[in-house]
């Protein structure tokens, strides 16, 4: 599996997501399976998040990981309601005992709230100093709230990118890009399955005899210091996700695609789901 580098760790390219897992306890095993499934091939990298499922996603983990700790990168997320400084402690901690470990990799802002930036940071420091969590960063943080964080330490910024929403293109992943700091990609094959179903994306996966969700996968991969992070519950799935890491798109793939899904010419307010 290719890797890049995240929080001083070499992680792979394409994580596994966790969002809408733990909503029904019928699917717990299937999602236990299809993460197990996914450490076997490669994708290291999970991400969830206390929001999902209200903690029921960060259960389905914390089983999934049970005693492949070591192998995994675990990153996680904290409601902007409880990031002030007693708030995320509480929260970490509630994490930590569904994900059934004693340190979270990496710990996101899920997006700005209430609370000033400054204290924030400062609870994500205590946490670190006091073995918590290895790295902290953010989500669905646009350039100006980066540049108001202003701060090296974060690691990450993790944000809706897909064909379909293309809007950092024109700002925030170059902005990144030049700070060297990792982008996550949430939501990177879409939702619902209407972007997968339009036909110039089927054509392009014929020529590489993929499928749309590959092919989707691997236009986000053409760019540097992108990380995708797809949930997938179905063993086919878990292993078609793994393998578009091997598909590289031609000029003229990219070209048909730009053709339909349409790169930004201004900039946009960042998309979220």
């Amino acid at each position: 599996m290719r890797t890049l580098e995240l929080a001083g760790v070499q992680v792979p390219v394409i994580g596994q997501g966790t969002w809408r897992m733990g909503e029904d306890r019928s699917d717990h095993k299937r999602e236990v399976a299809a993460l197990r499934t996914g450490i076997e091939l490669g994708m290291t990298l999970i991400d969830s998040a206390e929001m999902y499922a209200e903690g029921g996603a960060e259960t389905v983990v914390g089983e999934a990981i049970t005693g492949l700790r070591d192998q995994v990168f675990l990153v996680s997320k904290v409601y902007p309601h409880n990031a002030s400084r007693k708030g995320i402690a509480q929260a970490c901690e509630r994490s930590l005992r569904r994900l059934d470990t004693d340190y979270i990799d990496l710990y996101l802002l899920h997006w700005r709230g209430q609370y000033p930036l400054e204290e924030t940071v400062e609870a994500f420091e205590r946490l670190r100093e006091d073995g918590k969590i290895g790295r902290w960063g953010v989500s669905n943080f646009d350039v100006d709230d980066l540049q108001e964080l202003a701060n090296p330490a974060c690691a990450t910024n993790q944000v809706l990118y897909n064909l379909e929403e293309r809007g950092i293109e024109f700002d925030l992943l170059p902005w990144c890009q030049q700070q060297r700091m990792p982008l996550m990609a949430y939501c990177p094959i879409g939702q619902g399955g209407h972007m997968l179903a339009h036909a110039t994306l089927g054509q392009v996966a014929a020529r590489h005899a993929a499928t749309p969700a590959q092919v989707a996968l691997a236009w986000i991969l053409r760019q540097d210091g992108v990380i995708a992070i797809p949930k997938a519950v179905r063993p086919e799935h878990v292993k078609l996700n793994a393998q578009a890491q091997d598909i590289r798109l031609e000029p003229g793939d990219l070209e048909a695609l730009d053709q339909v899904f349409r790169a930004p010419q201004r900039k946009q307010r960042l998309a979220m789901v």
